[in-house]
């Protein structure tokens, strides 16, 4: 503390005093400031040390005189340096930080310095630290120069190892050139369908393969991205396919083209968005609740609880659609929320075709309130909107080449790979007449399961790992069609072998498409796949090059069954099809139309005597149509026709030779 102001000591101004420092330490108590050496070892006072120490005083309570005749100072002096200092608007915290340094400089000064008075010039010393914080604060009114751990957590560092951990956050910059590549990569009919986003409701009827799963997964983000810029609230984008794997596919396509343009990793299911820490271009947060993509499979049960733009992709495709419609439009009940309902054309049965034809909007209605739904494709090539209000497009492969994709597709190559119903059929939009089918949609659509779900002892993706078994042991049976008089749509089917036959489900696990290949590379082709399973039976038709195939299938697995087919054979074949769609005992993926539609292909004619029935896909007299149809039920036929009378010890496989 310091002395009593009656100390005999007096300090005259501008003199030097020739002291040591203990002199000095009991010369002055409680210094605000050190003295500073001289070269040769003596102390100077100088004017700037006597005002600190004058003002220290005075904030201590000393009288101006008092102070005059301690330091030796002139009263006048004094008296100019208070007012022009302002010592009496001082704030309570510089008194307090004068009082701490000179408590500190007593300590210092002290000849037996000792660890306590180190420990307590340390405190002080983080006293002294959190005063000036304060100082700070005053100044600048942020919180962080209150608190370092704030400021820590708010410094450019801070931010950019939140903003490199933050999940699914992009930067205005990101989104802005997130929207510039969507516009460079449409195509002009997708061009077309961005300029109608905010309709209400959109129809499309498209060809196969011109990119609308594709266009439609970028183009929510791009809602979203339109929304962020402007500065205004996104909505959830909801996305509904036939089953879990294909509304996973509109996932892959956002995380991939959101990868490329920003280098971003999506994550999550559902995707969750963060808006949180953007500015606009003046610098202002813009404050945006999160939104979410929602890939979901149209299962009644799960397709609901969301709201948000749909898009409902294959719709023409989905079993109980007139149920899943009223699930989905619950989604989008808010006028804010846009509907979209894109898909191949199946069959006039469908329970979609009513509600694109218009008659279920005409239905009920008083004959004078009726209206006509033109849905032909020379009425709706354009877009038109539809008297049910929705806006309606037919999209033919033709108007998409017209659109710029001619340079990704050959018209000539597909027409060849397709009869003539097909082509029309996935390439130009018209409906399959299933009528005469031996495979009515009515009698597959039931087999349709959401595998992804539905089949947790099957993981496809272990096929990617050398040796992985996607089946585990379980027994699988294989069905092989192969190409016919030189064509190359071969196909191979995967059904899993019931536990219990005859009363177990047959799972169609998976299939492949084999073009390009000659018999060799079928049959290497084949071998690979059975690698992966626990294969008990081969099933290969053996007309034309199947024979070919069937031999070198044969030195690897011995027990391969030979289908010749005849008209017995098909007949056979397609029966016992027929029987187990029939009983329900078939399942196959929901995503999987060309299942759908190679199945409903096969129909009756007659043979070419005219005397009997016989079973084909036609492609205009060529004969080997709905291949991957035929490979199943090649896989179908290791089952026994009657598999009763086969349980008590008689009946017999369908077909066949050794």
């Amino acid at each position: 503390m310091f002395r009593h102001p009656q100390c005999a000591a007096r300090v005259n101004s501008g003199s030097t005093i020739k002291a040591d420092s203990q002199t000095a330490g009991s010369r002055v108590h409680g210094n605000a400031m050190h003295l500073l050496p001289a070269s040769d070892g003596q102390t100077e006072l100088t004017a700037a040390f006597l005002k600190r120490q004058a003002r220290s005083l005075y904030w201590r309570g000393w009288l101006l005189s008092l102070i005059a005749d301690e330091l030796g100072v002139k009263y006048q002096t004094l008296a100019s340096w208070k007012n022009r200092g302002g010592w009496d608007d001082a704030s309570p915290r510089q008194v307090i930080e004068d009082r701490i340094e000179a408590k500190i400089a007593n300590y210092l000064d002290k000849p037996d310095f000792n660890e306590g008075d180190m420990k307590r010039v340390d405190f002080l010393m983080r006293q002294m630290e959190r005063s000036a914080r304060i100082g700070k604060f005053e100044e600048s009114g942020r919180e962080g120069d209150l608190n370092p751990k704030i400021a820590r957590r708010n410094d450019d560092a801070a931010k950019a190892k939140r903003e490199e951990k933050r999940r699914n956050f992009l930067t205005m910059e990101q989104w802005a050139a997130l929207l510039g590549d969507f516009h460079d990569r449409n195509f002009a009919y997708q061009a077309a369908w961005w300029e109608q986003r905010d309709q209400r409701t959109r129809k499309i009827l498209k060809s196969r393969q011109i990119g609308a799963t594709w266009y439609f997964a970028r183009e929510a983000v791009a809602k979203i991205a339109e929304a962020v810029l402007a500065g205004e609230q996104p909505r959830n984008q909801i996305f509904l396919s036939a089953s879990k794997r294909q509304a996973l596919k509109f996932k892959r396509e956002i995380v991939s083209w959101v990868k490329r343009v920003c280098d971003v990793d999506l994550a999550g299911d559902p995707i969750m968005l963060d808006f949180s820490g953007l500015e606009n271009d003046d610098g202002e947060p813009i404050a945006l609740d999160q939104v979410g993509l929602y890939p979901i499979s149209t299962n009644s049960n799960t397709a609901q609880g969301e709201s948000g733009d749909f898009y409902f992709d294959e719709f023409f495709w989905v079993h109980g659609f007139a149920q899943l419609r009223k699930v989905a439009a619950a989604m989008a009940t808010h006028k804010i929320f846009k509907r979209t309902y894109f898909s191949t054309p199946s069959t006039k049965t469908h329970e979609a075709f009513d509600f694109w034809s218009g008659a279920e909007w005409n239905r009920g209605k008083a004959k004078a309130k009726q209206r006509e739904f033109d849905c032909s494709h020379k009425n709706l090539a354009a877009g038109k909107v539809m008297p049910d209000g929705s806006w309606c497009q037919v999209v033919t492969l033709d108007d998409a080449i017209a659109g710029g994709l001619g340079a990704l597709v050959d018209v000539e190559e597909l027409r060849a790979e397709s009869s003539e119903d097909e082509f029309r059929n996935l390439y130009g939009c018209e409906f399959v007449d299933d009528a005469e089918s031996s495979f009515p949609w009515a009698r597959l659509a039931p087999a349709r399961v959401d595998s992804f779900l539905s089949w947790r002892d099957f993981d496809p993706a272990k096929l990617d790992i050398p040796g992985g078994r996607p089946f585990a042991d379980k027994p699988v049976w294989l069905g092989y069609d192969p190409n016919k008089q030189g064509r190359d749509d071969a196909a191979l089917g995967i059904v899993a072998a019931p536990d219990r036959p005859g009363v177990d489900k047959l799972r169609c696990l998976d299939k492949y498409r084999l073009n390009d290949l000659d018999f060799q590379g079928q049959a290497d082709f084949i071998r690979r796949v059975a690698a992966h399973y626990n294969v008990t039976d081969i099933s290969i038709d053996t007309t034309g090059h199947g024979r070919a195939v069937f031999e070198l299938v044969k030195r690897w697995f011995p027990n391969v069954r030979a289908i010749e087919y005849s008209v017995a054979t098909k007949t056979a074949l397609v029966l016992k099809g027929q029987s187990l769609f029939r009983q329900g005992r078939v399942e196959f993926d929901q995503g999987w139309s060309d299942v759908m539609q190679a199945f409903m292909a096969i129909r009756p004619t007659l043979t070419g005597s005219g005397k009997g029935v016989t079973y084909t896909a036609s492609r205009n007299g060529q004969i080997g149509h709905a291949d991957i149809a035929w490979a199943f039920l090649h896989a179908f036929s290791n089952e026994p026709l009657d598999i009763a009378a086969a349980a008590e010890g008689g009946g017999a496989r369908v077909v066949f030779s050794d």
